[in-house]
């Protein structure tokens, strides 16, 4: 099994500003925007956004969510801030947010994954943190059918990873979590980024199964943070390591 892909994105974008790009001379996919329609095979890059916002601004009319693509949810003007990544298709890759400057909850402290206009699709809000919580551990797959993202789907262990450690709590028997006065962006001494460890599922537009989803599971057993430890000092080094 390959080591996993590390990207980081360094600053929280509020505008258009050129994703992290593949270097690859494989990648056949010219769409470099979260918001563009495309089909892919592997190896190719894929742009996806994460969106950081109150919960309830994913949703129109209080009931409907659409993609943070669609103009009907006026994020721009609830203040919400936008993570842009490229990944390579099939590869298990590590999303990195440095939240040395920035903190979720100022802006809602809810995120959503999502890809494409036309063929627009969506996470699920996913609880990032509060003013009592914050959860910096995610898995994320995206599911593919001929080459077209179909869903986005944040993946729980039920808080296995954390089980019997004192520093942590478990959110909703899903997510692993800190408390949020520990975080250096609000006066401790933790590193509280944000890591999204992110796999694909399904099929290639030439129909060729993206089989990196079910590495996974077998890649749990080590740290990704521990893998790169030279990159930066994480929160799970801190606390013993919870991937």
């Amino acid at each position: 099994m390959s080591k996993p892909a590390v990207y980081f994105l360094l600053l929280l974008l509020t505008a258009a500003t050129p994703p992290l790009l593949v270097d690859s001379s494989d990648d056949t996919n010219h769409a470099y925007w979260p918001c563009s329609d495309t089909r892919v095979q592997i190896s190719d890059g894929f742009t996806i956004g994460i969106a950081f916002a109150p919960r309830a601004s994913f949703f129109f009319n209080s009931s409907l969510q659409l993609s943070p693509c669609d103009r009907r949810l006026s994020l721009t003007n609830s203040g919400s801030r936008l993570a842009v990544f490229r990944p390579k298709v099939d590869e298990i890759s590590l999303l990195t947010i440095n939240t040395s400057s920035f903190s979720p909850d100022s802006v809602g402290g809810y995120m959503v994954a999502f890809a494409g206009r036309k063929y627009a699709a969506r996470s699920l809000p996913a609880f990032v943190v509060d003013g009592t919580y914050s959860v910096t551990s995610f898995t994320l797959v995206l599911e593919f059918k001929k080459g077209r993202l179909q869903n986005l789907f944040w993946k729980r262990d039920g808080c296995k990873q954390c089980s019997g450690k004192s520093n942590f709590m478990c959110l909703n028997k899903q997510d692993c979590a800190i408390n949020t006065n520990n975080c250096k962006n609000h006066g401790g001494s933790v590193d509280c980024s944000i890591g999204i460890q992110l796999a694909f599922s399904g099929t290639d537009k030439h129909l060729s199964a993206l089989n990196s989803w079910y590495e996974v599971e077998n890649l749990r057993q080590y740290s990704l943070f521990g893998l790169y430890s030279n990159l930066r000092d994480s929160l799970t080094s801190q606390y013993n390591k919870i991937f």
